[in-house]
C-alpha cells in the first residue's frame, strides 16, 4: 500500500501543476492582443502609436468603475478621519505603485505617515529590484497583515491578476481582524475575492503579453489617484481645487503654500510668508488668520470646530 501511495504522489504533483498551469494561462491579464501581433516588424512611430491607442482605451473603462470607487473613498475617509490606518499591499508593479502613493499622500495632504503603511512583497529590496517569487507565499502576506492591522484599520489590496497569493493571504488575515478591505485588480470576471470592495476594469490584454507593468500598472495608477484623491476630499483636505494641508518638505512646497495662503488669504505674498512663520507653515491656519483677522489661537479653535473644513468657516 505505501509504495502506491509513493508511487502516487509524482503524478498528482504534475497533476495540480498542469491545472496551474492552465488557470494561470486563462487569465485575462495573460492574453495576447490581437492588434498588436506585429508589434516587432513595425517602424518605431507605429510601435509608439499602436502602444497610445491601447492606453487611450484605459480611461473609458476605468470610468465603469466610478461606483465601486466611490464606496471605497467613503470607507477610507471614514477610517482616516477616526484614526484608523490605510495599508496598501501588492506585489511587482502593484505593490510599487502602493508604496508610491503612501508615500506622496503626506506631503500632499498633510496626513500623517505612520497612517497610510505600503506592504510589499519581499520587504524593502524588491521596491527597487524585482523579487517575483515573493508574491506567491500566501502565508506570508496573511502574518504580516494579522500582525498590523487592528479592526479600525483598512487594507488596500493591489493586484493586477486578482489572484496573487500575498494579497490574497493579506485580505484574508484583514477580513480576520474585522478591519474593512478593499481589492483593485484588472481581473474584472473574478469574482472568487474574498475583499468586502473589488475594484475592476476590463482594459483588454496588454500590447506586449503577459506585461501588467503596461496598461494594467497605468489602470492601477488611475484607480489609486481616484481613490485616495476623492477620499482626501471628503475628508476636508481641500478648498475648491487648492491643497491647503500641503507640507512645505521642499522648496517648491514652500513657495505653494506662500502662493495659495496669499490667494485664498486674500494677502500679498510677503504678508503670507509672515503669517505662516506664526503658524509653522500651516496653510488652513494661516488663511483662517489673515481671511477673518484673527489670531492663531482662534483659526485653531475653528477648524478643530469645523473638523477642518475650510470651507465652512470663511465661506
Amino acid at each position: 500500500m505505501k509504495k502506491t501511495t509513493d508511487s502516487a504522489r509524482p503524478a498528482a504533483l504534475n497533476r495540480r501543476k498542469q491545472a496551474k498551469a492552465k488557470k494561470y494561462s486563462a487569465l485575462i491579464t495573460e492574453q495576447n492582443n490581437p492588434r498588436t501581433l506585429n508589434i516587432d516588424r513595425i517602424s518605431l512611430k507605429k510601435v509608439l502609436t499602436k502602444l497610445n491607442y491601447e492606453d487611450s482605451l484605459i480611461s473609458k473603462a476605468v470610468k465603469k468603475s466610478i461606483g465601486q470607487i466611490e464606496k471605497a473613498a467613503k470607507i477610507l475617509s471614514k477610517t482616516h478621519l477616526s484614526g484608523g490606518k490605510i495599508f496598501f499591499m501588492g506585489a511587482g508593479t502593484s505593490g510599487r505603485l502602493g508604496v508610491l502613493e503612501a508615500a506622496e499622500l503626506a506631503p500632499t495632504f498633510g496626513v500623517k505617515p505612520e497612517n497610510f503603511i505600503p506592504v510589499m512583497a519581499g520587504g524593502k529590496p524588491a521596491v527597487f529590484l524585482s523579487k517575483e517569487g515573493a508574491e506567491d507565499i500566501l502565508k506570508n502576506g496573511y502574518n504580516e497583515i494579522f500582525k498590523k492591522i487592528k479592526r479600525q484599520d483598512m487594507l488596500i489590496g493591489i493586484a493586477a491578476s486578482g489572484i496573487t497569493p500575498y494579497v490574497k493571504g493579506g485580505i484574508k488575515a484583514a477580513n480576520k481582524k474585522g478591519a474593512k478591505t478593499v481589492l483593485i485588480t484588472l481581473n474584472f470576471k473574478d469574482k472568487s475575492s474574498q475583499a468586502n470592495i473589488i475594484i475592476s476594469a476590463n482594459i483588454g490584454p496588454e500590447p506586449i503579453a503577459g506585461s501588467t507593468r503596461m496598461k494594467s500598472g497605468t489602470a492601477t495608477k488611475l484607480m489609486l489617484n481616484m481613490l485616495t484623491t476623492s477620499a482626501m476630499i471628503i475628508s476636508g483636505k481641500v478648498y475648491k481645487n487648492w491643497m491647503v494641508d500641503v507640507k512645505p518638505t521642499s522648496q517648491k512646497l514652500l513657495l505653494r503654500a506662500e502662493r495659495i495662503t496669499a490667494l485664498l488669504g486674500k494677502i500679498t505674498e510677503k504678508e503670507a510668508k509672515k503669517i505662516l512663520k506664526k503658524t509653522a507653515y500651516n496653510v488652513k491656519q494661516a488663511i483662517v488668520m489673515s481671511r477673518l483677522k484673527t489670531d492663531l489661537a482662534q483659526a485653531e479653535k475653528l477648524l478643530k470646530k469645523h473638523k477642518g473644513f475650510l470651507k465652512n468657516i470663511i465661506e
